[in-house]
């Protein structure tokens, strides 16, 4: 839809969970036995769809499963933010959609992130033994650049990067609308990239800092450095109930929580 200049869509929540999702295997804390379905997260990803386009962050081991909950029968790109398992382990499941399209997904990454995923899906990029090549499912596309920007299938995205323990982080940008996860040391220059953005996706583990993620308090600082006009945390560990931690939580940051949908706008210009 196009409404004054400017494409609205919508994005979706795909998970809100930290690294081992919640509930933890055999853990018995009250989040972990809640059964309020705010407190059910699959691995942190994200849905993008705009002009009847779909575009997926990351795609971790709990992706076939979210793909299936929220009917995604087609994708238009993947973006990946950086090379941890619970980001990249669903790499794998992208196949289905060549064999069902006949034509590659392509998956946008930076130099470094690739570099670990030949290494993981070196089968997705070497000859098998018929002498037929995987490769061809998936159409990884990189770049080298610290900051900067990319076409994926007629739509602009901005692209910056950060560290998380030495790890190269990519958070995305696209038009009123950025998703940064797994953030924990960061330059000024991230900051001027998210500069008026109006909604804006930001990782807090718990209440507690950490040596790779923000903690709340230090994912609110974060976010008023940016003027964001909304956050909604993610990539929330079972530390953190739902209800009570929204609550405590200033009006213009929320809890995400898996199938939370909010309209996006990009301009005109950033469709090519």
């Amino acid at each position: 839809m196009t409404l004054g200049g400017w494409m609205r869509g919508k994005f979706t929540f795909l998970g809100t969970g930290a690294s081992a999702g919640i509930p933890l295997i055999g853990c018995k804390c009250a989040v972990c036995q809640s059964t309020s379905s705010y407190n059910k997260r699959l691995r942190s990803s994200g849905l993008i769809q705009i002009n009847g386009k779909n575009f997926v962050i990351d795609v971790g081991p709990d992706f076939r499963c979210q793909a299936l909950n929220y009917g995604i029968d087609h994708i238009n790109g993947v973006l990946l933010t950086h090379a941890h398992a619970d980001h990249i382990a669903g790499i794998d499941d992208l196949r289905i959609y060549y064999f069902r399209d006949k034509k590659r997904v392509p998956c946008v990454l930076s130099k470094e992130t690739f570099e670990e995923v030949k290494t993981r899906y070196h089968y997705m990029l070497s000859p098998m033994a018929s002498g037929k090549s995987t490769s061809a499912q998936v159409d990884f596309q990189t770049f080298d650049e610290d900051f900067g920007s990319f076409t994926l299938d007629g739509m602009e995205f901005k692209y910056f990067s950060y560290e998380q323990t030495n790890m190269k982080v990519n958070g995305f940008r696209f038009g009123n609308f950025a998703y940064v996860t797994d953030i924990r040391e960061f330059s000024d220059r991230v900051l001027k990239e998210l500069q008026g953005v109006d909604t804006l996706v930001l990782s807090a583990l718990r209440h507690t800092p950490t040596r790779m993620h923000f903690s709340v308090d230090e994912a609110i600082a974060f976010s008023r450095r940016t003027l964001a006009k909304t956050t909604y945390l993610t990539h929330i560990a079972h530390d953190l109930e739902h209800a009570a931690t929204n609550a405590i939580l200033p009006p213009d940051v929320r809890m995400g929580y898996d199938g939370l949908e909010m309209t996006i706008e990009i301009p005109d210009k950033d469709m090519k």
